[in-house]
């Protein structure tokens, strides 16, 4: 059983990734920069998370 903390931490970086996919996607539609920036870092910090926080 993993402990509740793991929990915690698989659904901010499962937050994070989503949340990059739908800024990404409506800034690429509007063509607005600063939501594709916004939402690549969104994706830099799911990827560290991953990285560094590993169970």
């Amino acid at each position: 059983m993993k402990p509740l903390g793991d929990l915690g931490m698989r659904s901010r970086i499962t937050i994070l990734m989503s949340g990059s996919v739908v800024l990404v996607t409506v800034g690429f539609i509007t063509d607005w920069w600063w939501l594709i920036g916004i939402g690549a870092w969104m994706l830099i910090a799911a990827g560290l998370i991953e990285m560094i926080y590993r169970p």
